[in-house]
């Protein structure tokens, strides 16, 4: 199951969410989601847990906890998957026109 984690400390990396997340069974990915332009943490990311009841366990237990000394509370619920935006054209939505210019 894929968590979605929100709320994290702006200087928490990868590791270190996996370690929190690994105290409630395995652990098969964590990543930080980072902002493309500055590189920095967004304050949220993603832990993919290998058995369902170890993260419903996750869920239960870190939701709404602060990890940090300023009292944000996490956010942490079975992350939702995210609508397709491939396009069947190349370009989008657009037509295929090199005139066209909007």
């Amino acid at each position: 199951m894929t968590l979605f984690v929100a709320g994290l400390p702006y200087d928490i990396d990868n590791a270190e969410l996996e370690e929190i997340f690994e105290k409630f069974g395995k652990v098969r990915s964590a990543k930080v989601t980072l902002d493309r332009e500055t590189g920095k943490s967004r304050g949220f990311g993603f832990v993919e847990m290998e058995n369902d009841e170890d993260a419903l366990q996750a869920i239960e237990l870190l939701n709404e906890i602060s990890l940090d000394r300023k009292g944000k509370p996490l956010v942490v619920k079975q992350a939702e998957d995210r609508p397709s935006s491939k396009s069947p054209r190349p370009g989008g939505n657009r037509p295929n026109n090199k005139f066209n210019r909007w």
